[in-house]
């Protein structure tokens, strides 16, 4: 036998059996994948409320301590009564008196309300509102595929990469992982 038959026959063998191998190995293994298509995140919007507080200055009356404003009608009284006697002549005219009295003490009432009424606090009061702060979160992933020529689509709780494991022309994933969105076979 010729030396270069001889390797030609060896070569051949050895290729033969490595061919034979991988296509037993492959019939064995039986492990298809299915091609990813696209992968969408699916996001939710989350509103977190938070308190926003400012300081404002309000100006309020302040609080009255002669309601009835006796203080007021009193000394108007008392100062018209005086002045009532000194244009009556100080003497024994009463009538001079008590209307100096009554005109005083309807004067002090009234001076008493006007100043009252301009007496005035001033303080600082903290404001607050509920504002939303929004944000998105990922929780999930709409994943379409296709195994040959038909398509599918699922929802997965990660992103499953470029390719599916498939076993017996079905995807191989755990029931936590998955939930069934579409599927489209044939198409």
């Amino acid at each position: 036998m010729n030396k270069s038959m001889l390797v030609g026959t060896v070569l051949g063998a050895v290729a033969a059996t490595a061919v034979g191998s991988f296509a037993g190995y492959k019939m064995l293994n039986n492990e298809e994948f299915a091609e990813v298509v696209a992968v969408t995140p699916l996001t939710e919007q989350v509103k977190t409320p938070r308190q926003e507080c400012h300081n404002e200055t309000v100006t309020k009356q302040a609080p009255v301590k002669d309601e009835h404003r006796v203080t007021g009608t009193v000394i108007g009284a008392v100062a018209g009564g005086l002045l009532g006697n000194a244009i009556g002549g100080h003497g024994s005219n009463t009538g001079a008196k008590v209307a100096g009295a009554a005109v005083g003490g309807v004067a002090g009432h009234e001076v008493q309300r006007k100043m009252q009424e301009k007496d005035t606090v001033t303080t600082t009061e903290q404001r607050c509102n509920t504002v939303f702060d929004v944000s998105e979160r990922t929780v999930g992933y709409r994943v379409d595929y296709k195994i040959g020529d038909a398509a599918g689509q699922i929802q997965l709780d990660h992103d499953p990469g470029p390719r599916i494991p498939v076993r017996d022309g079905q995807l191989v994933l755990s029931e936590a992982q998955t939930v069934p969105v579409q599927a489209n076979p044939g198409t």
